[in-house]
């Protein structure tokens, strides 16, 4: 079954009141891949009552109120993307299409939904429960940050939203915790994962008197320069993200607290990475692969044509490509699933009234970091000191593709299944690490699991913009493509490799994208086509950059195209003929 979504479900599964009520930006797709469902569907796993209103009108009562009040705490995530990435493109145009929208018109999603939300629940409901904020656009908006739409550093959103909790990250485990201390009336204010706001800062002591002003904390504490500070100080802002960004790894984080007005943000350390074992318990639930039926007949959804018979394979990616979201979301430590929970949910498929034998996806945020972590790492923590990819592959990292490899072979053999197609991107500078087995999996995956093309990122060509990025330098995309063509050529192949560009990425000039134009024609030898124009994500290394100017990793001023008409050339450079 789905979870509820109007009255006369609740109904008929005798729920007079929910105890959650989940509230999203995207349309209600029961999928795996949907951050909403798997929330909902760990709560319900848990025994609580869960509904869920998605895409809810915000100018009238019809929606929001439909289900009334829960019992213990609402909901509210702006989606599976940034409500302000998902509405506007990098040159501020307004996007038409929506993916996640029935219809596929982008008509439905308010801009800054998270607050846009909770001020939809406060106005019909003034004295309700706890408003939890959740999904990317609260994790990457829970401190002080750059808001690329307004141009300016925007207080958490906590504050902005009026909401009570922050849940940040992968939120299941903390989402459990919470609602358990909530039903039994207990502190909250423990919980790894959690933001909330304190008219006080915590102390360092190890009790509370009854006569104490002060909040205790458990965690080692960190105080963040405040956001009048780093909202008038760009070198305050630098210091401020600095120190968020060494504390997202949950072996080594403090508890951050940040002043914000009178009162204090204050951030727990992070949840602990699931197991193996608990994610296979989550990608196991039974999810309908489907859209509501409330929802679907307002028409289709285009996302769900992909994510629909797609396998998640693992979380995580410690690839920290500095444009990228990921750390401050996600994380960097990667934890797989295992080998029979995959091919058990593959099998799963069958039993699918639209399943054709095709298999859309096998991966995570790179396909091919299945299984390949550090183990330093998942039990003490990432390095401060170094990372695991650039400038160019630690020593101490797993780079064995064979644990892929065993899979993609025993899903090819499933009944029923006719193809498995690997969609996620690639990390070539892996594969070439990978002696042993690097050749072995690329051969496999240009064999069976491409369909004509293979995606990957190499974004720029010229090394101090590279080193920005942390991308690895010119040399390993061209060794990759030159393993790539004899591998073609002796299985008589006609693959191709889809190259993705990012142009007016702080310390990119025109001349850079000129010499990009001429590394892609010499040596790559194609015309591009997959180049976007860099739009600053909250709480990234490159919107840093972007809003203060500056290379927060030597100190230097920095070259940051601001004009969008000049943005669009530097894209448009790569596009021309000539």
């Amino acid at each position: 079954m789905f979870l509820p979504t109007t009255h006369q479900e609740l109904e008929s599964l005798g729920w007079k009141q929910p105890d959650i009520i989940l509230v999203s930006g995207d349309t209600y797709i029961d999928s795996s891949y949907i951050g909403v469902a798997v929330i909902g569907r760990v709560l319900l796993n848990a025994g609580y009552s869960v509904a869920i209103i998605a895409q809810p009108d915000i100018h009238s009562s019809k929606d929001i109120c439909r289900l009334g009040e829960p019992g213990l705490f609402w909901g509210v995530t702006g989606g599976c993307v940034d409500s302000m990435i998902s509405n506007y493109t990098a040159v501020g145009k307004h996007r038409q299409k929506d993916d996640l929208t029935p219809g596929g018109m982008n008509t439905k999603r308010p801009d800054r939904a998270a607050i846009a939300y909770t001020n939809l629940i406060r106005r019909y409901f003034k004295n309700t429960k706890s408003i939890v904020l959740g999904g990317i656009e609260a994790s990457l908006r829970r401190i002080s940050h750059y808001d690329y739409r307004s141009d300016s550093v925007k207080r958490s959103v906590l504050f902005d939203a009026k909401a009570d909790i922050i849940v940040y990250g992968m939120g299941e485990k903390a989402v459990l915790e919470l609602a358990s201390k909530l039903r039994n009336k207990e502190d909250i204010r423990d919980i790894r994962g959690l933001c909330y706001i304190s008219s006080v800062p915590p102390s360092h002591s190890s009790f509370l008197t009854p006569h104490s002003s002060l909040l205790t904390s458990q965690f080692s504490l960190t105080e963040l320069p405040s956001h009048e500070a780093v909202s008038g100080d760009k070198q305050k802002f630098i210091e401020m993200f600095r120190t968020f960004y060494e504390n997202t790894d949950p072996f080594t984080a403090k508890q951050l607290y940040q002043k914000q007005d009178s009162r204090y943000l204050i951030q727990n350390p992070p949840q602990f990475p699931l197991t193996g074992q608990e994610l296979d318990e989550i990608y196991e639930l039974p999810y309908q692969r489907d859209v509501h039926p409330f929802y679907k007949k307002e028409g289709e959804v285009r996302a769900l044509e992909t994510i629909r018979f797609s396998l998640t394979s693992h979380r995580g990616c410690y690839g920290e490509c500095r444009f990228c979201a990921i750390t401050a979301h996600q994380g960097r430590t990667v934890t797989e699933r295992s080998e029979a929970s995959i091919l058990r949910e593959a099998a799963s498929f069958a039993n699918h009234p639209d399943f054709k034998g095709i298999i859309s996806d096998v991966g995570g945020p790179t396909a091919n970091m299945y299984a390949t972590d550090c183990p330093k790492k998942k039990t003490q923590g990432a390095c401060q000191d170094k990372h695991c990819l650039f400038p160019e592959p630690c020593k101490h990292l797993s780079a064995d593709h064979v644990p892929q490899m065993s899979i993609l072979n025993k899903l090819r053999k499933l009944p029923g299944i006719k193809k498995v197609f690997i969609g996620s991107g690639i990390r070539c500078d892996l594969i070439l690490r990978d002696k042993v087995s690097g050749q072995k999996y690329l051969e496999q995956v240009i064999r069976y699991h491409v369909s004509g093309q293979m995606k990957i990122a190499p974004e720029h060509s010229q090394n101090n913009v590279l080193k920005l990025m942390g991308k690895p330098g010119t040399e390993t995309v061209s060794a990759f493509k030159k393993l790539f063509d004899s591998i073609n050529k002796r299985l008589d192949k006609k693959q191709f490799l889809t190259y993705y560009f990012i142009a007016a990425h702080p310390g990119c000039s025109l001349e850079d994208m000129r010499c990009l134009k001429h590394f892609v024609k010499k040596e790559l030898r194609l015309r591009p086509e997959q180049i976007q124009i860099f739009t600053p994500s909250p709480s990234t290394w490159s919107a840093l950059m972007y809003y203060t100017e500056t290379d927060p990793f030597s100190g230097n001023s920095l070259f940051v195209e601001k004009d969008n008409r000049k943005k669009e050339k530097q894209k448009h450079i790569l596009l021309t003929r000539v």
